[in-house]
């Protein structure tokens, strides 16, 4: 008779007392100050500095919307940078999700020496991206770089007339020498990130496809490819959002040149900021920089209804 009066005993101690809360808040407290100091004020000393003038050395002038107007209805670089700062989304994300699940489900396959050949292809993930840019800046050069060296010899085994292009000084190569770059520095966290994925893929799934006859092909597209869709989600919204905010590549490679072909809206909030001296323009422009990837992310995950199976366990 006195099993009931000490389980509900039992209950009532493992519940949360009031004087727990003052607890909790009193650990958080250190982090909720960081938080309020290094990036509430931040956030909204940039938002309220966007209706100002100010060059860091005379008194801010407050002007409302007109740096907001000026950008949306009236500046010319601000359309270019916000179409190629879209060209390398729309570039980057697909073929970074396509190349690091075909690299993870080859690394999924019990090969020898597998834990060396994914130590291999993380590695670029872990480098220097300013060391990185540099070297790359060497390959890519149009005089003696190593890429262009491989289009010499390959016209020459095909008689085919080929021009090696001038990747860091073309308008047109800009942009792509910036996106393999970005590749190959995070193709490796995509492979890593679906490679934990498909370790999670119950094989029953497979065997009994197997067993419904469905090929190699069809397993990948009716079996794989939903059941890491959650993952896929994932790696869709923090690469959008990685995307848009690409800085380092292009500012070390060919400093948005030539021409502005490859500047992008964070090198732009750079120059702005720093190189003009127009800080109330510049964070206007990393406001409008917020919407766009709010925007984007909201309609993501309206999307994501449709296509992302997310598993279940009865």
């Amino acid at each position: 008779m006195s099993l009931p009066s000490q389980t509900s005993s039992r209950k009532r101690s493992s519940g949360w007392r009031p004087s727990q809360q003052n607890e909790a808040y009193l650990f958080l407290l250190p982090s909720l100050i960081g938080f309020a100091l290094f990036v509430l004020v931040p956030i909204v000393g940039a938002f309220v500095l966007s209706f100002f003038k100010w060059n860091l050395i005379s008194p801010a002038q407050f002007i409302g919307l007109d740096n907001y107007q000026q950008l949306l209805f009236q500046d010319a670089v601000f359309r270019k940078v916000l179409a190629n700062t879209f060209v390398y989304a729309v570039s980057i994300v697909p073929l970074q999700l396509i190349s690091g699940l075909i690299m993870a489900v080859a690394l999924n396959q019990g090969i020898r020496g597998l834990e060396l050949y994914r130590l291999i292809y993380f590695m670029p993930v872990i480098t220097n991206i300013v060391a990185v840019a540099i070297v790359f800046q060497w390959l890519l050069n149009r005089d003696f770089g190593v890429a262009n060296a491989w289009v010499w010899q390959l016209a020459e085994a095909t008689g085919w007339p080929i021009a090696p292009p001038d990747w860091l000084n073309s308008s047109f190569w800009a942009k792509p020498a910036v996106i393999i770059l970005t590749l190959w520095k995070n193709i490796g966290f995509t492979m890593v990130i679906y490679l934990a994925a498909l370790q999670g893929v119950p094989e029953s799934l497979y065997d009994a496809s197997k067993v419904d006859g469905a090929s190699g092909l069809q397993r990948f597209r009716f079996v794989t490819i939903p059941m890491v869709s959650a993952t896929t989600f994932f790696l869709v919204v923090i690469q959008m959002i990685g995307a848009f905010q690409l800085f380092a590549e292009p500012f070390v490679m060919t400093r948005g040149g030539p021409a502005q072909a490859s500047l992008t809206i964070v090198m732009y909030i750079y120059q702005n900021a720093f190189e003009f001296g127009r800080m109330g323009k510049a964070t206007a422009l990393a406001w409008i920089l917020f919407a766009i990837i709010f925007v984007f992310t909201l309609i993501q995950t309206r999307l994501q209804r449709r296509w992302v199976h997310y598993e279940t366990g009865d």
